[in-house]
Order: C-alpha cells, then sequence, then structure tokens
C-alpha cells in the first residue's frame, strides 16, 4: 500500500529547534547569550569585511578594467537553429523569444551562419551576417532588416 500523504512526516533529527538564546539561567543560554563578556563580538558591530584593522583585502587588490557604458548586447541566433521551423514562416523577434531562441531582454538580435538551412523563411531582424545573408537567399529567403525600439529615457 505504502506510505499515505496525511502521515509523511521529516525523519527523526532532520528538524531541529531554534536555540533561544538570551532567556534567563534556567535556558542555560541566558545572560550573555553565548557571546562571553565584553568586546565588540558581544555588542554585535564588526563591520561586514572588517579583518581586525589590518588593511582589508578590497583596498590591498588593485582595481583592474572598466565597464564600458555604451556596450550594446547583441543576441546572435545561428541559421541551423531557424532549421526547425515550418517553411514560409515570418522569423521575428518576438517568435525568437517565445522558441527561446534569445532572452526577452535581447534589443538587438543578429542572426549568424553555422548550420545549414533548406526552409523558404522571411526573415525580420536587426543585423545579419553576411554568409547568413548568403544561406537565406540560396535557400530562397528573404531578409528584412529592422530598427532596434528605442531605449526608454533617450
Amino acid at each position: 500500500m505504502g506510505t499515505e500523504l496525511h502521515t509523511l512526516q521529516p525523519p527523526a533529527g532532520a528538524r531541529h529547534r531554534k536555540k533561544r538564546i538570551g532567556r534567563g539561567p534556567g535556558s542555560g543560554n541566558g545572560k550573555t547569550a553565548g557571546r562571553g563578556s565584553k568586546g565588540t563580538r558581544k555588542r554585535n558591530t564588526v563591520a561586514p569585511g572588517f579583518e581586525g584593522g589590518q588593511l582589508p583585502i578590497h583596498r590591498r587588490v588593485p582595481k583592474r578594467g572598466f565597464v564600458n557604458i555604451h556596450r550594446v548586447e547583441v543576441h546572435g541566433v545561428n541559421v541551423g537553429r531557424l532549421d526547425n521551423l515550418e517553411d514560409g514562416t515570418v522569423v521575428t523577434p518576438e517568435l525568437l523569444h517565445e522558441l527561446g531562441y534569445v532572452p526577452k531582454k535581447a534589443t538587438i538580435i543578429k542572426v549568424l551562419a553555422d548550420g545549414e538551412l533548406g526552409k523558404k523563411l522571411t526573415i525580420r531582424v536587426h543585423r545579419i551576417s553576411g554568409s547568413a545573408r548568403a544561406k537565406i537567399e540560396a535557400a530562397g529567403g528573404t531578409i528584412e532588416l529592422i530598427e532596434p525600439a528605442a531605449k526608454a529615457g533617450t
């Protein structure tokens, strides 16, 4: 028959009671609540990253590199992945997101040439490589380049 759902419970020793510290001498963890007497750690004031007065690692290690604030993230899709679509499909950024080929945040999508394409597709993307364009046109497909959506606030 097996175990009934209403009788399920964790195995013995898997669940532990929370230690109630600072609740009087009878608890065995009263008065100083397991923190010893006096000092910084008793008063709970040790800053994160504090290393006892020695120069912290985040100040010892030099800064490296930079972050380019003008970076444009381009998400690539290879023509080989488009080969499993139906003949005559219109490939749009929305369709590529639905199929899971690009993330929702992808603002610029570029078709790349890895793989083979045997279907006649209409492709509407932001960018395309030269060799990918040749493969799509050789399969009888068409390409329409679209403008990326403008960022909010610009």
